[in-house]
């Protein structure tokens, strides 16, 4: 990369960190526990929406693994999803009904707070539909990987986003309020994947799954990305770019290694796909507040209006972790 070309980054960088300062005024404190936060905890930043059914489970999964505090920006919701969170005792809650298109699709709201709160912390930022599942989370908590990840001196760590589904029409598999979705939703593509890299930022850009096949069939490179970079080392000088696909500095980026070894990565098991979903997305394609005029969310919003199946004789249920990592779709890389 060129001189002037780092140059730019540099100023564009700087440039989003001053816009997430500007958009941080939008946020509204309704439960600040922030006092509570040691400095070895690991820290999750999320955004949402109308996701209460989710929110039992999703705080559950993570406390699981070790997860110490939690920090939410509800945009909006009118479910009881505000008014559940602010009743837990590890949680810090903000509101907005500002703009999520214009805060860059909730970037902003995030770099502000992790510039607040997350610097020198391991920081993970999901969704409340994405859950993490990383080499040996089975027997080891998620601190076990952040302090190999700090004696290796790596400072991010990459997960590809993998689409789970139920198998039968999305409406014939009923999903209750505080289950666990991969109940439901199980099954999942083990191939159907393209991998280009994006010479700017450097990062992996990868597309295909469910989506693609089923939602974009004619044009699979208007699929949404499945490339993450949710897990990071953070410090004040960084700063996510487009969610969590990528950031700056660049050299965050560079989570897989293209020189014959691997790095080790995780796979965020994403389970839009439940019976909720034909709602939300007529929800969100008459806000339209998502990405390049909500054209995903027409796409699911046309696909969805039969109920479809999306499970095919190629589909795989999940297992664990070790099978992600036979089918190549995660690494445990150096780590033992």
């Amino acid at each position: 990369m060129g001189l002037l070309q780092s140059y730019r980054l540099r100023l564009q960088r700087k440039r989003w960190r001053i816009r997430a300062w500007r958009k941080g005024r939008q946020l509204t404190r309704v439960n600040d526990r922030t006092d509570l936060i040691e400095p070895s905890d690991i820290l999750v930043f999320s955004t949402f929406r109308n996701e209460y059914p989710r929110l039992k489970h999703f705080l559950e999964y993570y406390r699981g693994i070790g997860v110490r505090h939690f920090l939410m920006v509800d945009n909006g919701s009118d479910d009881g999803g505000r008014e559940y969170l602010s009743s837990q005792p590890d949680v810090s809650l903000w509101t907005t009904d500002a703009s999520y298109k214009r805060a860059r699709f909730g970037v902003d709201w995030l770099n502000w707070l992790q510039w607040q709160y997350g610097h020198k912390h391991w920081c993970l930022v999901v969704d409340p539909d994405e859950l993490l599942v990383y080499p040996f989370c089975d027997t080891r908590p998620l601190k076990a990987l952040t302090d190999w990840l700090d004696a290796s001196s790596i400072k991010s760590f990459g997960a590809m986003l993998l689409d789970m589904y139920p198998k039968g029409r999305i409406d014939q598999n009923k999903y209750r309020p505080g289950d666990d979705p991969l109940e439901t939703a199980c099954w999942f593509d083990a191939g159907n994947y393209t991998i280009t890299r994006n010479a700017r930022f450097g990062n992996l850009w990868i597309q295909g799954g469910p989506r693609a096949r089923m939602f974009f069939p004619e044009n699979p490179a208007r699929a949404p990305a499945l490339n993450k970079i949710p897990l990071v080392k953070w410090d004040r000088r960084y700063a996510y770019v487009s969610s969590t696909h990528m950031l700056l500095p660049r050299g965050l980026n560079l989570v897989y290694d293209e020189w014959g070894g691997e790095k080790a990565s995780g796979v965020l098991l994403h389970t839009k796909f439940l019976d909720t979903f034909t709602e939300k997305a007529r929800e969100e394609l008459t806000r339209k507040q998502h990405y390049a005029a909500s054209h995903e969310y027409r796409a699911y919003a046309a696909g969805l209006s039969e109920n479809p199946d999306l499970w095919c004789k190629w589909s795989e249920k999940y297992i664990n972790w070790r099978q992600l990592e036979i089918l190549g779709l995660m690494s445990k890389g150096n780590w033992a």
